[in-house]
Order: structure tokens, then C-alpha cells, then sequence
């Protein structure tokens, strides 16, 4: 992690705090950020005592989107033959898309917590976190329709599942921007903060709340959420049944319940560590 270019990171309790960190550049998403944060999150998986993530940014803002760099890369993808740079920058996408489904993937929540300017890429970034929160003077926008395209890392899929889809529809196709307390309104963050850092002390105190949690009913929990929002409420019933059915044990319940008689604080075991598909 001392190589970081991007991020810069702070880990206590059980939770990891992932701070974008080019506060000169409004935290504009550059080539580095879309390999750094992926691999982040799959070192932080491979890491038993991770029971819980933040994403933040630094300075004024929490990010203003891609950074031209990366556009520059798009632009010079055109000068090649047609078929071979239609499919290039297929698979151009296809790794950016890669970089925010990691959040989606991990085995534990990560909390998105937004102040300033949320704009194009970042909001495709948010609407992959489990949580979003925010301070009194975040505001949104899916800037992608300003610049002639349609965002294609996550936003036009997620948040159409966050939001109701004729709001989202609105947004996507305007471009508008919107302030912290219509976020909230419409059910895109949960909670607003009265400044930054009551913003961050906010993120922190959720974060170690949740960690204190069984990771094991975390991990649950993150996983139904997922697969629900995409099947039939009959179908992830039958998920849910099976999952608990394999996963349920009653050393964890026996925990909970006895720490929530003594009124203590329960002290529940880590996960194993994820295992990269090279170590298979």
C-alpha cells in the first residue's frame, strides 16, 4: 500500500477507510485509479480482520469523474481501423465496468460517503456500494449526456435498482444536478452529514458499527441483498433458505445472544481470508 498513487489508506477496527487523494484535481478518476481501487479491495479480501470499507475523497470535492486522461486514451483509439478499435474500447469498458463491480463483489460493505461534487463517473461509483451517505453540500449529476454518450460503468444499471427508474430516467437523460437533500429524498443516501468531517466521523462511527456485527451475517446479508435485487422475491427466498441453511451456525448465534443478555459487546471470529484463484 506504500506504492499507492490514487488512494491513501487508514485501516482501525476492523474497517479500511479508501481515500481518493488528488484533492488539485477534484479527485478526477486518472488511469492509476481504476487499477489501484480493484486491487485494493482484493488485497482488503484476502485480509480476514476487513470487516467492513469506506470510500472518501479528499479536499473539496469527493470526485469530479474520469479524468481526461483517460478520455485521451478513447480518443486515440479512433484513429485505428474501425473493427479493431470498436473492439478495443470494448474491452476498455469492460475493465473500467470491472473496476466499480469489485465494490459490488466484495465480501464486505463498503460505504460510500460524498461530499462536494459527485458527478459522471462517481456516481457510477457510489451506486456499487452497499451504503451512500453524504454531507449537507454534496451534489449529484450524471454528466455522461453533457459529452455526447451514455455512462457505461454501472450508473444506467444500479441506480434505476436504488431509485425509482422514471427518476433515474430523468436524471440520466437531462444531466441535472442535484443537491444532498433531494439524494436523500429519493432514497439514493441515507443519512446527510452538516460538514465534511462530520461526514467522515459519521462514515467511521457506521462503519465500526457494522463491524462489530458477525462477518458471517454480513457477508450474508450483502450477498441476499445482491442477489435479490436482481431475482424474483420467490427466488431469493429459496437463496436465503439455502444460504442460512449452509451458513447459519449456532456458535455465532450463541454469541450474539449471550453478549446481548450481559450487555457486552460480542466478540465474533474473522472470516477466512479470501484466496486468490492463483493460490486454487
Amino acid at each position: 500500500m506504500t506504492d499507492l498513487s490514487f488512494f491513501k489508506v487508514e485501516r482501525d477496527d476492523g474497517v479500511v477507510h479508501i481515500a481518493m487523494d488528488r484533492p488539485d484535481k477534484a479527485n478526477s478518476m486518472t488511469p492509476d485509479f481504476w487499477i489501484e481501487l480493484p486491487s485494493l479491495l482484493e488485497l482488503f479480501g484476502s485480509d480476514e480482520t476487513v470487516r467492513c470499507a469506506i470510500i472518501s475523497g479528499e479536499g473539496k470535492h469527493f470526485t469530479s469523474g474520469m479524468d481526461l486522461a483517460t478520455f485521451s486514451t478513447i480518443a486515440t483509439l479512433f484513429e485505428s481501423e474501425p473493427g479493431r478499435a470498436a473492439l478495443a474500447l470494448r474491452e476498455m469498458i469492460l475493465r473500467l465496468q470491472h473496476t466499480f463491480t469489485a465494490i459490488e463483489k466484495a465480501r464486505f460493505p463498503v460505504i460510500a460517503a460524498v461530499h462536494g461534487a459527485c458527478i459522471g463517473a462517481g456516481v457510477d461509483m457510489i451506486t456499487a456500494c452497499d451504503l451512500r451517505i453524504a454531507s449537507a453540500d454534496a451534489f449529484f449529476a450524471i454528466e455522461e449526456i453533457h459529452i455526447g454518450m451514455a455512462a457505461d460503468v454501472g450508473t444506467l444499471q444500479r441506480l434505476p435498482k436504488l431509485i425509482a427508474p422514471a427518476i433515474a430516467a430523468e436524471l440520466a437523460y437531462t444531466g441535472r444536478r442535484f443537491q444532498a437533500d433531494e439524494a436523500k429524498s429519493m432514497g439514493l443516501v441515507s443519512s446527510l452529514y452538516g460538514d465534511r468531517q462530520a461526514l467522515i466521523d459519521g462514515a467511521w462511527e457506521l462503519a465500526r458499527s457494522m463491524a462489530a456485527k458477525s462477518p458471517l451475517a454480513l457477508a450474508g446479508i450483502k450477498r441476499n441483498l445482491a442477489y435479490s435485487r436482481d431475482h424474483s422475491v420467490a427466488d431469493g427466498l429459496d437463496y436465503i433458505a439455502t444460504w442460512n441453511g449452509g451458513m447459519l451456525r449456532a456458535s455465532e448465534l450463541m454469541t450474539a445472544v449471550q453478549a446481548k443478555m450481559s450487555k457486552t459487546q460480542p466478540a465474533f471470529d474473522n472470516l477466512l481470508a479470501d484466496q486468490p484463484a492463483s493460490r486454487r
